[in-house]
């Protein structure tokens, strides 16, 4: 017995350290840190940076289309068998009659080197600006992507706050229970209560126990969730801090907020690079000008002795200018710029609808940050007002004037009302949330 108590001893004090460890490695994150390493570790944000950079070399690709395009050729044939053409007899003077002769020589080889410089193409001039646009609608996407990463985040952290907050509420209760539930098992003891009333305490703490439970249960859950939109390892232990939100004043202008928002901004570049691809259909209908050079050696042997210095190589340069009149394509550029005209009118009519919809949520996020800012007050009002009536009532049993069903009512009303002002509270930060989306300053929340 004594050497198992000792080896129970020695393995609490081997596991310490460990807990010591394990507790050292969880990791307070204020709502700013969980952003900010949110934005860094994101996968989606990081896609977005990782297209946001390509697009740049975009640009560059279609800047190549202008500059001089240099390019090396090399060429080897070989003839088993030369070929044969028919020609009158001249040789010999007897023209009406047609001898075989070949002509050429069994190895030939040529290289050289091909430049070619674009001089006037309207479609490269649409292409570079079309580029840039592009740059700019992933610069647009990351920033989108960022900001539903701030939201998601910050909306996991505050729901993570009041699953917390609700289970101390759920904790003070049932601490209240347990002394309550002691005093009436004395009591029962001794013949001063019934049994039912035992009962009646042990039902309330058990559907405490659940609840609590249900909580533990959801706060793991929410916690996967915030790692999950952190892009942060979900073994990884982190704890939370309280925060608030400090809004901004309230604009003035709601169409310039709307018309700042990167939803629009982004639909906006949209609209843009399918009025370039339409500039682009057009300059198909412009003539092309490029200058093109060419210098190349070629040789002919009977031998393979190409890297006899001895023998000759011929070389030929050539400069010209070739031009590419479009005449007719058969409508097809009629037909594509048809499509694309369509598809800006489409385009507008989804800013339209867009715009209406940010309207509306503008208008309800101010709505609702008005309607939980009044309920937080009353909430305030009714967790004061329970509180006193459970201090009379618990006071009153003490004195044996009230029953415990009383205090038991008085209880389940004041844990009623800390959990409805704790979901108040709730719908607030998420107001909070919402009007920051809607007006477009959710990065302030980084600041």
């Amino acid at each position: 017995m004594i050497k198992k108590y000792l080896s129970l001893v020695l393995a609490l004090l081997l596991l310490q350290p460990a807990v010591a460890q394990d507790k050292e490695q969880v990791k307070t994150l204020s709502l700013q840190e969980a952003l900010a390493y949110a934005l860094e570790h994101n996968e989606d944000v990081q896609k977005a940076a990782y297209e946001q950079s390509s697009a740049r070399y975009k640009v560059n690709e279609a800047k190549s289309n202008g500059l001089p395009q240099l390019n090396g050729f090399g060429k080897f044939d070989t003839y088993p068998s030369i070929p044969v053409q028919v020609i009158p007899n001249v040789f010999q003077g007897k023209p009406e009659e047609m001898i075989p002769v070949q002509f050429g020589n069994p190895y030939n080889a040529s290289a050289g080197v091909q430049l070619s410089q674009l001089l006037f193409n309207q479609s490269y001039f649409v292409g570079l600006k079309a580029a840039k646009s592009t740059e700019d609608l992933y610069r647009l996407r990351k920033a989108m992507t960022e900001e539903e990463v701030i939201y998601n985040v910050s909306s996991s952290y505050f729901q993570i706050l009041q699953t917390k907050e609700q289970f101390q509420i759920i904790e003070a209760n049932l601490a209240r229970l347990e002394q309550l539930n002691k005093i009436l098992q004395l009591q029962y003891e001794n013949d001063l209560v019934k049994k039912v009333d035992v009962n009646r305490i042990k039902v309330n703490k058990t559907n405490l126990e659940t609840k609590k439970e249900s909580l533990i249960s959801a706060l793991e859950q929410q916690m996967n969730y915030l790692k999950f939109f952190m892009g942060m390892p979900l073994e990884e232990g982190i704890a939370l801090t309280d925060t608030k939100i400090v809004l901004p004043a309230q604009a003035t202008d709601r169409d310039n907020v709307l018309l700042s928002q990167t939803q629009v901004q982004l639909l906006n570049k949209q609209t843009e690079l399918t009025k370039l691809q339409l500039e682009n259909i057009k300059a198909g209908y412009y003539p092309t000008l490029s200058l093109n050079g060419t210098y190349s050696a070629n040789a002919m042997r009977k031998e393979f002795n190409f890297f006899d210095a001895s023998q000759p190589w011929f070389t030929t340069g050539i400069i010209g200018l070739q031009l590419n009149v479009p005449i007719f394509d058969g409508f097809k550029k009629h037909s594509q710029i048809k499509q694309t005209e369509f598809n800006i009118k489409s385009l507008e009519a989804d800013k339209q609808k867009l715009t209406k919809n940010l309207a509306v949520g503008y208008e309800n996020s101010i709505n609702q940050l008005q309607n939980s800012s009044t309920a937080i007050v009353a909430q305030e009002q009714n967790v004061k007002l329970a509180q006193e009536v459970y201090d009379t009532t618990n006071e009153l049993y003490k004195e044996g004037i009230s029953p415990l069903t009383d205090l038991l009512e008085a209880e389940v009303s004041l844990r009623e009302a800390k959990t409805n002002m704790n979901n108040e509270v709730l719908k607030y930060q998420l107001a909070q949330l919402g009007y920051l989306k809607a007006t477009g300053e959710l990065k302030n929340l980084i600041k």
